[in-house]
Parts: C-alpha cells; structure tokens; sequence
C-alpha cells in the first residue's frame, strides 16, 4: 500500500512564500514522474508542475519564475517552492507520483489527499 501525504499548505498574504512537501511512503521500488496539480474552487484540476526522475522539469506558463519544483529520492519527497503568491493561486494543491511497487508490473499513479492554499490580497 503506497500512500503520499502532502503537507505545508496555509493561508498567506499576496506576495509571500509557501513550500509544499509530499511524502511517499509504504512498499516503494522506483518512483518515475512526480508532479503537483491544483484545483481552484469551481474548475478542473490543473498541472503546476512535474519533475522526472532523470530530473527533468516542466511548470504552467502562470508559475513559471515564481514556483520551483524538486524531489529527493533518498527521502521519497517531492517539494514545490511557492514564491510571489498571487490571489489566483490559491486552490487545493495535489501530489501524484508514479511508483512501481513490485518488478512484475509498471508502475501506476498514486496521488495525494490535497493541502489547501490560499492566498489573500
């Protein structure tokens, strides 16, 4: 059983800074891709950012220069640094990662339980 847990969200004031964290844990081979998506009330879940596990990164155009994505293998953690928060970002923030748990199978998509964000102006 793999389960991630995300965790660092809050309120902050337009301008400031958040740094997310999400945690895998349980039965974990390899873990490939990671990513953070996000839901604002009223539309879809939208990508944030990912980041592969050759480190390869990719962000929303909206985020880009202001969110950095990273991971550390070692800790089975996935961060994003939220800088310049804007009023628009705030949303439910979501962690998902593909993990092969066994060497039979491909790996499969787990994601997090969400952290609010929420930015005030």
């Amino acid at each position: 059983q793999v389960q991630l847990v995300e965790s660092g969200g809050g309120l902050v004031q337009s301008g400031g800074s958040l740094r997310l964290s999400c945690a895998a844990s349980g039965v974990i081979l390899s873990i490939e891709s990671m990513g953070w998506y996000r839901q604002a009330a009223g539309k879809q879940r939208e990508l944030v950012a990912l980041i592969t596990n050759g480190g390869t990164t990719k962000y929303a155009d909206s985020v880009k220069g202001r969110f950095s994505i990273s991971r550390d293998d070692a800790k089975n953690t996935l961060y994003l640094q939220m800088n310049s928060l804007k009023p628009e970002d705030t949303a439910v923030f979501y962690c998902n990662a593909y993990i092969r748990t066994d060497w039979t199978t491909g790996s499969n998509v787990y994601w997090g339980q969400g952290t609010q964000v929420t930015v005030s102006s």
